[in-house]
């Protein structure tokens, strides 16, 4: 296009842009008029009911998760403990609390593998590795977070007494073992 065309052709589409300004001005009037006639219409929210808080009666019992308890728990006292079923739940969690810990019981089941097993003085030796370190596990020692005590100990496996607690918080025994893990070296 020329520089005259190209004048010609911008002088045209001001000249229509112009011609279509007064045809929407009363549109433009409609529009101004609606909005001075809008009234917005809210409804009121109801005032919300008071909150009225219900008093707890604990009946002089201590909370579930207060310091006193779980000391008393964690220390073995049965006297302080008083349990709905009686004293059968704590007589198996007391001795595990006021004995010595083992190095084996610091780390999970899961973690441990048995990888051998050794004969000395007519006892069974297991060789139990964790975290890349060898242990020797005779029956009667601990091991795992469950308070497990090997209670036998045979060419396949470790078997445990745990205790742990059940959905509604009692001690109970269960029954576990760590088998033999062939090796892929």
């Amino acid at each position: 296009m020329t520089k005259p065309g190209w004048i010609a052709g911008m002088s045209l589409a001001v000249a229509v842009l112009a011609g279509c300004a007064p045809a929407h001005q009363d549109l433009r009037d409609w529009m101004a008029q609606e909005r001075r006639n809008a009234r917005p219409h809210v409804t009121p929210i109801r005032e919300p009911k008071p909150f009225v808080p219900a008093v707890y009666d604990d009946g002089g019992l201590a909370g579930a998760f207060a310091l006193q308890r779980l000391t008393s728990v964690l220390r073995g006292d049965a006297d302080a403990e008083v349990d709905a079923s009686g004293d059968a739940s704590l007589a198996l969690i007391n001795p595990e609390l006021n004995r010595r810990r083992e190095p084996l019981e610091e780390f999970p089941l899961d973690a441990m593998s048995m990888v051998g097993l050794l004969e000395r003085g007519g006892h069974r030796v297991a060789l139990v590795r964790v975290n890349g370190l060898l242990y020797q596990v005779t029956e009667g020692n601990h091991i795992g977070q469950d308070y497990g005590l090997v209670t036998n100990i045979n060419e396949s496996e470790i078997t445990l007494r745990e205790i742990v607690q059940d959905a509604a918080g009692e001690w109970i025994e269960r029954k576990a073992s760590l088998e033999l893990q062939e090796s892929t070296k």
